[in-house]
């Protein structure tokens, strides 16, 4: 029986001094301080058995995954399974809830009516573990994604309704969610944070 760990990973923090909704949008990079959590989760899995590292294609991602890639030698992998949710909003500032003119795209919480439904992202993040578990049967991976995929992802593994309120989700910036696999089987998960995830 082989183990295998896949790890998702959150991205670090990231430079968005307008207090923008950024979602999918291009150009949203680290901040200082979120190039400093890559380091630092970078350097806390320096001895464990990581042998293929794979981002969502948006850039805090990618740039998230870099320093780990180069304390283990490894080439990046990019799998769009693990970008971030849809989201209508993506690009405003808007208080979502207070202005009316948004309401017509909050009529549903369950699917979620503003965005990708949760389902689906549940769905592709899935089929990205296994992607990633497959690659690294026997050792460890990591997957770089964004806080919702994660979350829905988790909540789907732990048969939770996949509708919740986002104040409570425990996926931190620069954290960890371990998923461990005896074969193709899951048998643990793990929510770590090993680096201090405040600006």
């Amino acid at each position: 029986m082989s183990r295998t760990v896949v790890h998702l990973l959150r991205h670090g923090d990231v430079h968005n001094p307008d207090g923008v909704l950024y979602g999918r949008l291009p150009g949203f990079w680290l901040s200082d301080v979120g190039v400093r959590q890559a380091e630092r989760v970078a350097a806390h899995l320096a001895d464990h058995d990581v042998v293929h590292v794979v981002a969502s294609p948006l850039l805090r991602a990618q740039q998230t995954a870099t320093p780990i890639t180069a304390r283990h030698g490894l080439d990046l992998v990019t799998d769009e399974g693990l970008i971030e949710a849809g989201n209508v909003f993506e690009g405003t500032r808007v208080s979502v809830v207070r202005d009316l003119r948004n309401w017509p795209a909050l009529r549903n919480p369950f699917r979620p009516s503003w965005g990708e439904p949760y389902r689906e992202i549940a769905a592709r993040m899935l089929a990205a573990v296994h992607r990633a578990r497959e690659r690294a049967t026997g050792h460890e991976a990591v997957c770089v994604s964004h806080q919702l995929p994660i979350c829905a992802l988790v909540r789907h593994l732990a048969g939770q309704r996949l509708w919740h309120d986002p104040r409570r989700r425990r996926c931190s910036l620069a954290s960890l969610t371990s998923l461990v696999f005896a074969d193709e089987a899951l048998v643990e998960v793990v929510y770590s944070q090993p680096v201090v995830t405040r600006p």
